[in-house]
């Protein structure tokens, strides 16, 4: 059942994802360089959202099946699509993109947005992979309007990035979020107009376009949560929370 938010709740909400928002823009780029490992990255997460009285949602996610996510934050490097654990052993080096995905709790209401850095400097189709799934995520956004449906959003993604040469995840997809992590509906980013649920005033939606290089097949490694693309090509990923107001998407998880 899709939970219709308040817009006193929608303002908490965005509280949460304004977090994020500064910690992407902010806070991060000074720390994604060659020689960092994603498990520093992931403490620096954790302490910044710990200095600002909020906890990372993700960790230990998954509890109740055995296999508790063990960090803040997803940190996925190159071929790696989502939910990648943060490792010492995982050190970024000149030429890598990674995947950035922090779901963060503040005062009991969530927020949820990723988003891909280069590392220094990256070959030209990774700079096309990065620029096409970001230019996916606002077309997404663009298409969240009340009286279209879900399918609607997740065709126009589609044609977008095959136009671009590249494909679309189809095992892993945005969902409704704000009062807990997942939410429905479920967003996948392809899919049929005129298919799929009704837009309507007071959905909060995280819209995750996860965009492939090669194939759109994953497959899980053994950790039980990172997701690779199956030819060990390279994916991007960026996301915004939304809330719909007046008719029409707005953005969130984007800076004020």
């Amino acid at each position: 059942m899709v939970i219709i938010k308040s817009i006193e709740e929608i303002k908490k909400i965005k509280e949460a994802n304004q977090l994020i928002a500064k910690l992407y823009k902010e806070v991060l780029p000074k720390y994604i360089k060659s020689g960092i490992s994603t498990y520093e990255i992931d403490k620096i997460i954790e302490d910044y959202l710990l200095s600002n009285n909020a906890t990372g949602e993700s960790k230990g996610y998954g509890k109740e099946y055995g296999n508790p996510y063990p960090a803040v934050s997803c940190i996925s490097v190159n071929e790696a699509v989502v939910h990648g654990i943060p490792s010492k052993d995982i050190i970024l080096k000149d030429g890598d993109i990674v995947s950035i995905d922090v779901v963060t709790n503040l005062n009991g209401y969530i927020g949820d947005s990723a988003i891909t850095y280069p590392v220094g400097e990256i070959d030209e189709e990774s700079k096309k992979l990065l620029k096409v799934t970001e230019k996916a995520r606002e077309i997404a956004i663009e298409n969240l309007v009340v009286g279209k449906r879900l399918g609607d959003m997740g065709n126009a993604v589609q044609k977008y990035v095959e136009k671009n040469g590249f494909s679309v995840v189809r095992d892993f997809c945005g969902h409704g979020v704000g009062i807990k992590m997942h939410e429905e509906p479920m967003i996948p980013n392809y899919g049929r107009k005129g298919r799929g649920i009704k837009i309507e005033n007071g959905m909060v939606l995280a819209i995750e376009p996860m965009v492939n290089v090669g194939t759109y097949k994953v497959e899980l490694l053994s950790d039980g949560w990172t997701a690779v693309t199956k030819d060990r090509k390279r994916s991007a990923h960026f996301e915004h929370s939304v809330a719909i107001i007046g008719g029409k998407a707005v953005i969130l998880s984007e800076l004020d």
